[in-house]
């Protein structure tokens, strides 16, 4: 996907289509959300399948191995598809593997509070139909949508039971410590010492959740603003690395290369001519 975001539906057309001819598992390098008004998904994630009917909320994180199946049931079948890359929503993007890593699926009620959620996938659409896109206005309805979501996922979570695992706890712990200082020159040490344990026990934990090192979502999360700075202000490559806890302009631009597969300033001049097309 070479657009920062894209919307679309799924009807009972596409989904008979899909069914016909399902994807093998395999992971994809942008987000998706799925919202479902009507229908059912067959969905394997984290090696188990799931059979979800509307309404419902899925969401894929980036790099996640999956397959969703869309299926028409009672003869409907009606899906908001939404994509973006991570930079996207930088602040958020981590948010969201720390809430979804453990549940992909919601099932949900139908009624206003789930119909919110359709209204704005319907602004979102209608904002891409305009002849110049605004995607201020879809990022802030996209962040709506999720704070929404999280709203509703949070009425699910049972009262009397452990809402996540130790691990689970910690994970979401050391995302929020990176949220605040992911800017700084820090290392496993550093965020080891605020969650008081080890930097191999640190490591071990996101290894299990997100199958990364420490280091290397200390690296994403860098990488992450540093596409979102390059597509968003006009800020040289030399600040953008200054700003992000790099010393030298050369290092950063080696590490961005080796993440992203091109320069900072090829990346740049690519996402302007791809920003909307």
């Amino acid at each position: 996907m070479n657009k920062l975001f894209h919307i679309f539906k799924v009807d009972e057309e596409e989904a008979k289509k899909i069914s016909s001819q399902p994807d093998e598992p395999h992971n994809h390098e942008f987000e998706e959300l799925l919202i479902g008004i009507d229908g059912e998904l067959e969905h394997f994630i984290d090696f188990n399948t799931t059979k979800i009917q509307s309404p419902f909320v899925s969401f894929v994180t980036k790099g996640k191995v999956h397959r969703v199946v869309p299926k028409v049931y009672n003869g409907k079948c009606d899906i908001w598809a939404i994509r973006f890359k991570s930079e996207f929503i930088p602040e958020t993007t981590f948010q969201l593997y720390s809430f979804y890593h453990t549940q992909a699926n919601l099932e949900l009620e139908k009624g206003h509070c789930f119909q919110r959620l359709v209204t704005l996938c319907e602004m979102m659409y209608a904002e891409t139909q305009q002849d110049t896109t605004d995607l201020s206005i879809i990022r802030q309805l996209l962040g709506v949508l999720f704070t929404m979501i999280e709203a509703e996922r949070k009425k699910l979570e049972p009262q009397d039971e452990p809402i996540q695992k130790t691990q689970h706890i910690s994970f979401g712990n050391f995302l929020t410590i990176l949220e605040e200082n992911y800017r700084r020159p820090l290392g496993v040490e550093f965020y080891a010492e605020k969650l008081f344990m080890s930097s191999r026990n640190l490591n071990i934990i996101c290894q299990n959740i997100l199958a990364q090192s420490v280091s290397e979502i200390i690296e994403t999360r860098k990488l992450i603003e540093a596409k979102n700075l390059l597509i968003s202000t006009e800020k040289t490559i030399s600040e953008i690395a200054y700003e992000l806890g790099y010393n030298e302009n050369s290092y950063f631009s080696n590490v961005f290369k080796k993440k992203a597969g091109q320069s900072p300033g090829k990346f740049r001049e690519e996402m302007k001519n791809r920003l909307i097309s």
